[in-house]
């Protein structure tokens, strides 16, 4: 027995797959989405540079090293966010964890204690990164919620 779809072969077409892009499109162009998704860039890349703005990349290589990979990430997950918000939706929470991490590592990875510039650096970066993740993750996610209540009513 086999199962045909009306919709041909491919779910391109199926409505509730149209609706659902709709939706995440229209969440993702509207005003604080693009604010938030800029400043997760921003945030990123000031992440990635700072152990070179700071001067810290000599004293604290280990954490410059993870700055920079964890900056870069942070950047990457913004791009996508812009580019395909329907895909990256569960990693915007990632990245509130990744923030969690940035204002723990430098403890965690330089056991021996940091200097001042380096724990302000993460602590301040660490909770902007986490807090325009959850941003992110509400934004995104209300805007799905709610067209899908509309929907439904």
């Amino acid at each position: 027995m086999t199962e045909t779809s009306r919709y041909g072969t491919t779910m391109v077409t199926h409505p509730d797959l149209v609706e659902m892009q709709a939706r995440y499109e229209r969440a993702s162009a509207s005003g604080p989405a693009v604010i938030t998704d800029g400043l997760v860039l921003l945030a990123g890349l000031w992440l990635a540079i700072s152990p070179w703005v700071i001067h810290f990349n000599a004293t604290a290589p280990d954490v410059a090293r993870s700055n920079l990979i964890l900056g870069i990430a942070v950047a990457v997950v913004a791009l996508g966010l812009t580019l395909m918000p329907q895909r990256m939706v569960r990693l915007s929470w990632a990245t509130a964890v990744i923030g969690g991490w940035i204002v723990v590592s430098q403890w965690v990875i330089q056991q021996s204690g940091s200097s001042t510039g380096i724990v302000l650096n993460n602590v301040i970066t660490g909770v902007v990164v986490l807090l325009l993740g959850v941003a992110a993750a509400m934004i995104l996610t209300r805007g799905s919620r709610s067209s899908g209540a509309r929907r439904g009513a």
